[in-house]
């Protein structure tokens, strides 16, 4: 590309209808970002760390003393529901890729979360691709055909919100001065740049889902975002809404922190179930008490996770916004009649404890659930949301979100071998540019792993032992690896791929501490290898 603004550099090529997306115009404003807020973005991250330190040396999160007010404060609320927002009972979510949009546009649910984060992965053609195809679906030019099959929006799709990255990912394809750019910033300011005023004149808005916080003052970061983007792009301040996914257990002590932040942007908070409990192991890896049992035991019953539940309808409610439910991991079995029962009766129990526990909405991952989620809640909601239903009863304690008491848990051969086979086909898949993959029956993305990869460090590094007595060593685990490897066969995934996982999970799990994120550890070797300059920050 000719005519790049000072200081801005491209790692990658764009091909064909991807210039439409990376203009001079664009790489203009995403340059005017970093330069303002990306110092910002780095020294929250290095918070992050700060708080990991105390939390190793033995200190225990708290609800912050010095926001107190806020919290106590009932006589602020968050901005009113944006048109097609006003009713969230059903949100599909998944990947971006052209099929994947037009299937979830079409699906019945309400709404549709377009992932750029867990369940995409990051190679430069698919963020490029991804954000063709959203900009073509707002503009109701995506229809297209397939092996014969046409694929076209209908009349009245679902209303779009958008993911893009968390915080910790950088943009490595994109420099600016030499640094990479945040991927956050890259995800959500292409977005807005190229379809916020079109939205706006037809009737919706930019809407956008904001990941892996961990302290308010990272929702402050997204805020003066939102009002310097609205600003350089001439669009009304406030057109802007953003549901946050407290899917961390430090942002779980700071709900009504993170909605004051956004309060002029804010259209509620959902319960990020997998990374919640990812978050909650690695927060608390120097902790003995906090080693969890097999995936499958840590519920949305048990303790820690229905206090994080309450508080977070509670505090939703209050300020007059959303409280999203969140994932149940099932999909549809073909094939198997008995088994897809199961299955679907286990969804059917999920969602029927969200809409009674006074969820406004929930999730699903497979347009042929939408039907079951919708059903559950048309019974159980009347209305478009629950906001009446305050849960003033509600008391929750620190002690409560801390607790790793799970009556009946156990670590079974099952769990680890399952943890194994998860983490180790997910991550070879996601190598392969697959971000969202069918295992044992279960959606997994990368949150789902995250909690893999860091159940199987945290019964090593504390030397856990199975419900039959066998420790769980790292070379129990390689021999597991081993074995698993020669099972995986994903479309696309090469042995390579299976190699280069293998060797990831086998290090892990001999580390003194786990590294932050799967996805940061592997993004260098995205795009054959040649996937930029990654952030230490995102490593650590």
């Amino acid at each position: 590309m000719t005519g790049l603004p000072a200081g801005v550099q491209i790692l990658g090529k764009a091909q064909g209808v991807q210039h439409e997306i990376v203009t001079p115009d664009l790489l203009q404003f995403l340059a005017a970002l970093h330069r303002t807020f990306n110092a910002t973005r780095l020294s929250l991250l290095d918070a992050r760390h700060a708080v990991q330190r105390r939390l190793d040396s033995g200190q225990d999160l708290e609800f912050l003393p010095e926001t107190a007010h806020i919290r106590a404060d009932p006589s602020w609320s968050c901005a009113k529901p944006a048109p097609g927002l006003e009713d969230r009972r059903v949100e599909i979510t998944g990947p971006t890729d052209r099929k994947m949009v037009i299937n979830a546009l079409n699906s019945g649910a309400k709404t549709f979360m377009a992932d750029f984060e867990d369940s995409t992965s990051p190679t430069w053609s698919n963020m490029l691709n991804g954000q063709v195809n959203l900009r073509d679906a707002v503009r109701r030019n995506i229809d297209f055909e397939l092996n014969g099959k046409p694929y076209k929006l209908v009349e009245k799709p679902a209303t779009l919100l958008v993911r893009p990255r968390g915080w910790h990912l950088d943009e490595p394809r994109i420099l600016i001065d030499s640094q990479p750019m945040s991927g956050s910033i890259f995800d959500f300011a292409t977005f807005f740049f190229h379809n916020a005023a079109y939205l706006l004149s037809h009737g919706s808005g930019p809407y956008f889902y904001l990941p892996k916080m961990e302290h308010h003052r990272e929702a402050r970061l997204w805020n003066d975002i939102f009002n310097f983007s609205q600003s350089y792009c001439h669009i009304p301040t406030g057109s802007i809404r953003a549901t946050v996914l407290i899917e961390t257990l430090p942002a779980a002590f700071q709900m009504d922190e993170i909605l004051w932040e956004l309060r002029e942007h804010s259209s509620g908070l959902n319960c990020g179930r997998w990374d919640y409990i990812f978050s909650f192991i690695k927060r608390r890896r120097n902790d003995r008490s906090a080693v969890l049992p097999d995936r499958k035991d840590v519920t949305m019953e048990v303790g820690f996770m229905d206090s994080y539940v309450r508080l977070l309808i509670q505090t939703c409610h209050k300020r007059k916004v959303a409280a999203m439910g969140g994932m149940s991991a099932q999909i549809p079995i073909k094939g198997d009649e008995k088994a897809n029962e199961v299955a679907m009766a286990k969804v059917r129990a999920d969602k029927l404890r969200e809409v009674t526990a006074g969820h406004d909405g929930t999730w699903i991952a497979h347009p042929l659930i939408c039907k079951i989620a919708m059903d559950i809640f048309d019974e159980h909601m009347l209305g478009p949301n629950q906001y009446h239903i305050r849960r003033e009863e509600v008391s929750v304690q620190p002690a409560d979100l801390l607790s790793a008491k799970i009556v009946g848990g156990k670590i079974t051969e099952g769990g680890v071998k399952g943890n194994v086979d998860a983490a180790l086909s997910y991550c070879s898949a996601w190598l392969s540019g697959n971000g969202c993959v069918p295992i044992n029956h279960l959606m997994e993305d990368a949150a789902t792993a995250e909690i893999a990869r860091m159940q199987l460090w945290q019964w090593v590094y504390h030397g856990a032992s199975m419900d039959g007595g066998k420790m769980i060593t790292a070379e129990l685990i390689d021999s597991y690896i081993k074995s698993s490897a020669k099972h995986i066969k994903i479309s696309g995934v090469t042995d390579k791929h299976v190699q280069i996982a293998s060797r990831y999970l086998s290090e892990q799990v001999k580390r003194e501490r786990a590294s932050e994120f799967l996805t940061a550890d592997l993004m260098g070797y995205l795009d054959g290898g040649s996937g930029g300059l990654v952030s230490r920050r995102s490593m650590l």
